[in-house]
């Protein structure tokens, strides 16, 4: 489809909805989401962007980026996910509670002040990822106009550039969370180091990466393109990093992957509560 015929399908799903509340994260997929609601809604569309220790200020300054350039009602509703309970203790379907928070909230928002609809940015590719915050979507009624509307992640990609968003070629961005082990304690010091980390290796020009923290060592995915670049200024990097709190530096040879993490789950008996990335 044309990105016009694209437009017309989400805000064709999106329009009955009447006034609709907008899970807003920055993202290519919740942007869209926003913009078409935007759109189709009028000022019946908020955009709700969560603050919390697992977005960096980066995030939240996209978000306030892509709210101005589309015209975007916008508020930013913050609070600690380290106080959620089971959030902290790192399980393997941590996201379930993450987004069970979220959506308590958006909930309480929307029906408090006659908002019909809770809105997400899940598109139909999210279906064949580990998800567990897909749960959270389902208990708690939160549509999801892009997977209704039947659009894929190239889909999506699309209709981000026919809308002209400043972030439509932005790399996928998982919360910070999503860097430390399953199994190990999430703490701001950690999600500090892997923030400062990550923005550090990007001022040197790298674009999609991961900085997983594993104690001790912070062990880096880059595209095996990038290889090359990054051991120019391996020195840099480590003393860097190195003044950050890790003491080993490590280069992941499988290179940049989203969800790498998930790679320990054993994928014949994967953990219960559904379908979290990173």
């Amino acid at each position: 489809m044309t990105g016009a015929e694209l437009a017309a399908a989400v805000e064709g799903v999106i329009a009955p909805y009447g006034r609709a509340v907008v899970a807003f994260s920055g993202g290519v997929d919740s942007s869209v989401v926003a913009v078409a609601a935007h759109r189709a809604l009028g000022a019946g569309a908020l955009a709700v962007t969560a603050r919390s220790e697992s977005n960096t200020a980066e995030d939240i300054a996209l978000c306030r980026l892509v709210a101005e350039s589309a015209g975007l009602a916008h508020e930013v509703l913050e609070y600690s996910e380290l106080a959620i309970p089971n959030y902290a203790a790192n399980p393997a379907n941590r996201c379930y509670f993450c987004k069970n928070e979220l959506y308590t909230r958006l909930g309480a928002l929307a029906a408090g002040r006659g908002f019909q609809a809770v809105l997400d940015g899940s598109n139909v590719d999210d279906a064949g990822d580990y998800r567990p915050g897909l749960r959270a979507v389902s208990e708690h009624g939160v549509r999801s106009p892009l997977r209704e509307a039947g659009l894929r992640k190239a889909d999506v990609r699309a209709l981000a550039r026919h809308y002209g968003l400043p972030n439509h070629d932005r790399p996928a961005a998982p919360c910070l969370s999503s860097r430390i082990p399953y199994g190990q304690q999430v703490t701001a010091e950690k999600l500090r180091q892997v923030a400062e980390s990550e923005r550090f290796l990007h001022s040197l020009g790298f674009n999609e990466l991961r900085c997983r923290h594993h104690g001790d060592l912070a062990r880096l995915e880059v595209s095996p393109d990038d290889f090359p670049a990054l051991m120019q200024k391996r020195a840099e990097i480590e003393s860097h990093l190195k003044s950050l709190g890790f003491r080993w530096v490590a280069l992941d040879l499988g290179g940049f992957r989203s969800g790498s993490l998930n790679e320990a789950l054993r994928p014949t008996n994967p953990p219960s509560n559904g379908y979290g990335s990173g």
